[in-house]
């Protein structure tokens, strides 16, 4: 499989690495230094694109490669009220689109372990609940995307919670998401149900960017024989 990176800071380092170990080839690496190499000419030398850069560039660059015929996976967050767009042009151009707010197999399966508990507690309202988390102080967004999910996700299943905020509040209907800036940390999300008896929680703690990286490589090795738009749910089969 050949590979066009775009995106080549930490993540993007780690991607090539763990792409190369499985025998992958990266024939196309677009930073900020180059950016003008990203083009049609160049990038349809790679099988499958994996994107991740930041908020304010992932968009253009999912359309981009969208537009040039190129399948992309992307792991950019803080871009999502352009979702609706992405997907649309996808589909019209019967293109593949996988995104995931995080690659990590252990978030995914963390995010249904989530949905399951979400569904046990939303039967026992004296217990309340707070959502954390904790990344490097490079991160650009806050709260996480990561964060958001589980958030949704939760509100989807907990019927006293209307909307989620980042900050600290005493309103019954808010899930506070609480987002810390700590250096090295790679990604840490807590969910904590409390009452005044006792707490049951849930944490998932990344020890690196590997898992990340690694999930990343699996669904571009899932989207080069796919067409449509996709999340790690289908990669996985959950």
């Amino acid at each position: 499989m050949k590979i066009a990176l775009i995106g080549y800071g930490k993540m993007g380092k780690v991607i090539e690495e763990i792409a190369v170990e499985k025998g992958h080839e990266i024939v196309l690496k677009i930073d900020i230094n180059n950016a003008d190499e990203f083009n049609q000419a160049n990038i349809s030398k790679a099988d499958v694109a994996i994107e991740f850069t930041g908020p304010h560039s992932a968009f253009d660059n999912v359309m981009k490669c969208l537009q040039f015929k190129i399948p992309v996976v992307c792991g950019s967050t803080g871009w999502l009220e352009k979702w609706n767009e992405a997907k649309e042009t996808c589909e019209k151009n019967n293109g593949t689109l996988v995104y995931s707010s995080n690659y990590s197999i252990g978030v995914n399966l963390f995010f249904e372990l989530n949905i399951y508990l979400a569904k046990l507690m939303n039967k026992h309202p004296d217990y309340d609940l707070t959502l954390k988390e904790i990344h490097h102080t490079q991160k650009k967004d806050a709260p996480s995307g990561t964060a958001i999910t589980l958030a949704e996700q939760v509100l989807a299943h907990i019927n006293t919670k209307k909307i989620w905020v980042n900050h600290p509040s005493d309103n019954k209907e808010e899930l506070e998401i609480v987002s810390e800036r700590i250096d090295p940390v790679p990604g840490t999300h807590s969910i904590k149900y409390h009452s005044s008896i006792d707490d049951i929680e849930i944490i998932h703690t990344a020890h690196n960017r590997k898992g990340f990286a690694g999930g990343a490589v699996l669904a571009a090795e899932f989207a080069i024989s796919r067409k449509g738009v996709f999340s790690m749910k289908e990669v996985l089969g959950l």
